[in-house]
């Protein structure tokens, strides 16, 4: 019988999955920069509606992580690293910066908005570059971007009037 040996394979070209991880790993530094800002954000929501936002929050920290976790697989899948380090992420992340302490829902959910379009930036970006370069990770980024769209329309909800 024939011994089968089984050895990592990579599938893509060098330059491609240095290309998919220039756009990938500025779309985990935000989502994870995200994740952690909206957990703040969750823990010390205040006003009438806390129990909707604070739920609320949890569920897009939950995305955030998730989609952070999908880009980076991405890149890791192409045979290199990802830095999600706390260093790397507070010293690169686009996001702006969460207010500390408690406040109200209205601030909250601005503030989380804020950090979703900076994301979205990064996620943009990365749509429109990896069309040419690899299809597949801008399939990625593509549903990351419709994912952050809805959990920013579910926030604005509760602003609009």
């Amino acid at each position: 019988m024939a011994e089968t040996k089984t050895v990592p394979q990579s599938t893509s070209d060098p330059d491609v999955a240095s290309g998919v991880a220039q756009f990938l790993g500025p779309v985990v530094t935000d989502l994870t920069a995200l994740s952690i800002d909206g957990k703040q954000a969750h823990w010390h929501v205040r006003g009438a509606n806390f129990q909707a936002v604070h739920e609320l929050l949890d569920v897009v920290v939950d995305h955030a992580r998730e989609y952070a976790d999908t880009a980076a697989e991405r890149v890791v899948a192409l045979g290199l690293p990802i830095d999600a380090r706390t260093q790397t992420v507070g010293a690169k992340a686009t996001t702006p910066t969460m207010t500390a302490g408690f406040q109200q829902s209205d601030a909250v959910i601005t503030e989380v908005i804020a950090a979703i379009d900076a994301t979205l930036v990064t996620v943009r970006t990365a749509v429109t570059e990896l069309g040419e370069l690899d299809p597949v990770s801008q399939d990625v980024v593509i549903e990351i971007a419709r994912g952050l769209e809805k959990d920013r329309w579910f926030l604005f909800a509760h602003l609009a009037g």
